[in-house]
């Protein structure tokens, strides 16, 4: 052998050493790479719960505030006595005409879910506010299957907002859960 051929031969070993190496590397790359990882049905199922959590939190105040009433004192509580309602200003924040105490501004709930609610006694805004998300979820199976679909976590928060007149900040909520889609 002479020296151009050992000069060639050291080339062709160096250039396939290198491409292995390349081929191997690339492989490896590709392999530890993860793909992008779409965390939109996580979020919702976490803000779902999140809500669920809330409505719990708020039947909980309630019933711990309504239990600190000293009992030697005489508070007279008018179980009639109900914040205000403006029908206009409800129409113009949601842009339909509004009943007091419909069940049905709540986004999920129809004529059929509301007579459910009206079967447990549960037929105002006050009152869905103070449900819990369970009971509400009891009041759903009470219908059969056809209403265990429908996720009523955030509908005590939604009756309160519109117990309490919040009506710009209940329609931004809808429109923004608009039927369930974030």
């Amino acid at each position: 052998m002479n020296a151009d051929t050992i000069d060639i031969f050291f080339w062709l070993i160096l250039a396939i050493v290198a491409i292995t190496i390349g081929v191997v590397g690339y492989l490896l790359g590709k392999q530890n790479s993860t793909p992008a990882v779409d965390h939109t049905p996580l979020l919702k199922r976490l803000e779902i719960e999140n809500a669920k959590l809330r409505s719990d939190l708020e039947v909980c105040k309630k019933r711990h505030t309504s239990a600190e009433i000293p009992k030697h004192k005489s508070v007279s509580i008018s179980p009639t006595s109900t914040l205000s309602f403006d029908a206009k200003a409800a129409k113009v924040a949601l842009g339909k005409k509004v009943k007091k105490d419909d069940l049905k501004i709540v986004e999920g709930i129809g004529p059929k879910i509301q007579g459910l609610f009206h079967n447990f006694d549960i037929k105002t805004w006050k009152a869905l506010s103070e449900t819990s998300a369970n009971k509400c979820q009891e009041v759903l199976n009470s219908g059969g299957k056809r209403y265990r679909i429908h996720d009523p976590a955030s509908w005590p928060m939604q009756a309160k907002m519109a117990h309490e007149g919040h009506w710009e900040q209940l329609a931004e909520w809808q429109e923004k859960h608009r039927a369930g889609k974030f």
